[in-house]
Order: C-alpha cells, then structure tokens, then sequence
C-alpha cells in the first residue's frame, strides 16, 4: 500500500513538424527514455495527442503492415471534399475521422523501471493532417 508523498508523476512533451500530411513515426525509444527520465519503477505512461488530428498507436514496426494500415484508413475515412467539417472552412475531416478510428492515446505498464512492451510492439505517431507544429504528452505514474 502506498504512503502518502510515495506516488510520482512526471511530464515531458514531443513536439512534431511533418514534412508531410500524413506521415507515421517511430517514438519508442523517445518513451523509452522519458520512463528511464521519470525514475518511476512501476506504474503506468500515457502517451497521447495533444490534436484531434494525430493519434499514437501501438502496432509492429514493418513497412508492409504500415501500408495496410494507411490504406484501411483511406477506406474508412478517405480524403473527400464534401464533408461538413469544411464548411468552416477547413479541409481536414478525414483526418478527424481517422483519429477516431485508432484514437488518441495508449496506456502501457511500466514495470522494473522500463516500458514493458510486447516482443513486436512499437508506438508509433500516426499524423493525418500535418505540415504544422503539433505536441504529444507523456504522462508517467508511479512509484
């Protein structure tokens, strides 16, 4: 049981800029060293988009499942003009759509104070509507 004063929490921010709209980056090892950074030896990290139009994922690390992934989103939720959305004058309600469709954040164990991932999982950025400054928090609770 805990002791009042034992639990920690620690914050640290990912800034992201894409070159492109749509683009999915490989941020393991950033979440990797902010659990090393946070001193937390068991608990949870939360690592989420700050935007509605951005997502982190955890999935494998392989090109031609990336592919897939991109192509099942396309399907889902393509890129179309005729969305309500953009009738205040936006142009991005697919990528709304597609944030809702492998959402906003995940919640992964900390334990021996280091991420505890599966053998083939990676988390991932997934950006839908980039070419602008965008942030993910990671948030670590624990002892």
């Amino acid at each position: 049981m805990l002791k009042k004063g034992e639990a920690k929490v620690y914050t640290e921010y990912i800034v992201f800029n894409t070159k492109k709209r749509r683009e999915l980056i490989r941020i393991t090892d950033k979440v990797k060293q902010a659990v090393k950074n946070s001193g937390i030896q068991e608990g949870l990290c939360l690592v989420s988009s700050m935007h509605l139009t951005s997502s982190v994922i955890v999935q494998d690390d392989e090109e031609g499942l990336h592919e897939d992934i991109w192509e099942w989103l396309e399907k889902l939720a393509p890129f179309k003009r005729d969305y309500k959305h953009h009738l205040t004058g936006e142009d991005n309600g697919d990528a709304h759509l597609k944030n809702l469709l492998v959402h906003l954040q995940v919640v992964l164990p900390i334990t021996d104070g280091k991420l505890d991932l599966g053998t083939w999982q990676e988390i991932f950025y997934a950006e839908f509507d980039g070419q602008r400054p965008k942030r993910v928090i990671i948030k670590i609770f624990g002892i």
